[in-house]
């Protein structure tokens, strides 16, 4: 597969941590990690003001190029499921058994791309009625993983997710 490449979601009022922790983690592993949006090139800010540059457009990524997308939590995710070209390349990815991880609110990208029927699934507890009612079966834990889904709460989770998306990525990138 050569270098391991990850996609990191974001959209305006993304969860500052959850989007930098992420990606310095995947860094570290020696992955190169790309931030898309639905728009290249352009700065959006965090709900703390972190501001980060989108790098791709969902609409130009090739799926088969990555090994991993990683949904930012916060209010970015209410704004990302408005955009069919983000919604779609979750949804690709997860049929591609790519890895799809989601924390926080991210979780509303997986109900949006319809891939919670019958799958185990946690998130902020604010949308846990959200996931149960796209067909999720709500688990309050710090990360759960079902297939090549990846969920977790919010930023106290950061190491479990992290180190679960890692481990998954090895799995099924071989990276």
């Amino acid at each position: 597969m050569g270098e391991v490449k990850v996609l990191l979601f974001i959209e305006d009022y993304f969860e500052d941590a959850e989007a930098i922790y992420p990606y310095y983690r995947m860094r570290e592993e020696g992955y190169e990690v790309i931030i898309a949006s639905p728009v290249a090139g352009k700065a959006y800010k965090g709900k703390k003001g972190m501001v980060l540059q989108s790098e791709i457009a969902a609409s130009a990524v090739n799926p088969a190029d990555y090994a991993a997308v990683i949904i930012s939590g916060g209010y970015a995710p209410d704004r990302m499921r408005r955009d069919p070209d983000m919604v779609g390349l979750v949804k690709k990815m997860f049929e591609d058994c790519k890895v799809v991880a989601a924390i926080c609110h991210g979780g509303w990208m997986l109900a949006e791309a319809d891939l919670l029927k019958g799958r185990q699934v946690t998130g902020a507890q604010s949308i846990s009625k959200d996931l149960t009612n796209a067909g999720g079966q709500f688990i309050d834990r710090e990360v759960v993983a079902d297939d090549n889904i990846i969920t977790s709460r919010g930023p106290d989770d950061l190491p479990a997710f992290c180190k679960a998306i890692i481990t998954l990525i090895r799995a099924y990138a071989k990276g």
